[in-house]
């Protein structure tokens, strides 16, 4: 009963993590640095929280965290890929804005209970659907190769008649929707209520998840719900160490995560070549 009952808080507390670094991961393909991840998970669950005690439907709910979650993820295109501004700044201040605006627009939401729910979790399923799909498109297709050129080769793609500006702002837009959602998990699923802070620097786990994951959609899945359990051990081991300590737990993980990976600046695992670099259109 312990084992069956860890693995499923596991796989519900990994499912927003694989969602947003699944979209961060396109993202990043595509050669766009997003750092806003934590900002756009606030966003999504404090919209898709109050969407749904609006409206009743915790799929109204889910909508309205991927909306918001692109909303902001459009203001970060238009500034790195339009503007060229730099992506490591804009990024971080997105975050701050996200977390913000759900801080200001989530009070009047705080201790309210969640009487509308998922019946089950599709929000795994959904998840695990969207991983296979997205994993396919990504190395299985014309878009996928396009999306994998603008992060390496950019001028190739754009001697070849594709916009790489259109390219990225679909990958940015896309992992702003998936973070949206994974906030909008939090929640829905994971905690049934809004709480101010509840991303609870979640946002920074999937960017080293990313890493981790060689940004392969598939492999993301893998380090998802490996922290995810790491995350519910917290719970089970209270009794035994100190809570300070337990805190600590997922982020000495991610640490150890990259140290572990020791990834080569070449081969499949590497980053894209042209990540977090402007694209000006012609320019050599």
């Amino acid at each position: 009963m312990l084992i069956s009952d860890t693995l499923a808080r596991s796989l519900v507390a990994g499912t927003p993590l694989l969602l947003a670094t699944v979209g961060e991961i396109y993202a990043e393909r595509s050669g766009v640095l997003n750092l806003g991840v934590e900002g756009m998970m606030a966003a999504g669950a404090v919209a898709a929280f109050a969407a749904t005690a609006t409206s009743g439907s915790p799929w109204v709910g889910l909508l309205a965290g991927a909306a918001a979650g692109t909303a902001l993820a459009y203001v970060h295109a238009i500034a790195c890929v339009s503007m060229k501004a730099n992506q490591v700044v804009c990024g971080l201040a997105l975050t701050m804005l996200g977390l913000g605006l759900s801080g200001v627009y989530g009070r009047s939401y705080v201790g309210m209970p969640l009487p509308c729910r998922f019946s089950g979790d599709p929000m795994l399923w959904l998840a695990l659907a969207m991983t296979a799909g997205l994993g396919i498109i990504l190395f299985r297709t014309r878009w996928g190769i396009a999306v994998r050129s603008a992060g390496e080769h950019p001028l190739a793609v754009e001697a070849a008649g594709v916009d790489v500006a259109r390219v990225r702002y679909a990958c940015v837009l896309l992992g702003g929707a998936m973070a949206g959602m994974a906030g909008a998990q939090l929640s829905l699923v994971y905690v049934h209520s809004w709480i101010e802070g509840m991303t609870a620097g979640r946002g920074w786990i999937v960017i080293a998840l990313t890493i981790f994951a060689g940004w392969n959609p598939w492999k993301a899945a893998i380090g998802a719900f490996l922290f995810g359990g790491i995350d519910v051990s917290q719970y089970l081991l209270q009794s035994h160490l100190s809570p300070n300590l337990l805190k600590m737990f997922p982020y000495a993980a991610t640490l150890l995560a990259l140290l572990v990976a020791g990834r080569s600046p070449h081969g499949a695992d590497s980053p894209p070549a042209a990540l977090g670099l402007a694209h000006r259109k012609g320019e050599r």
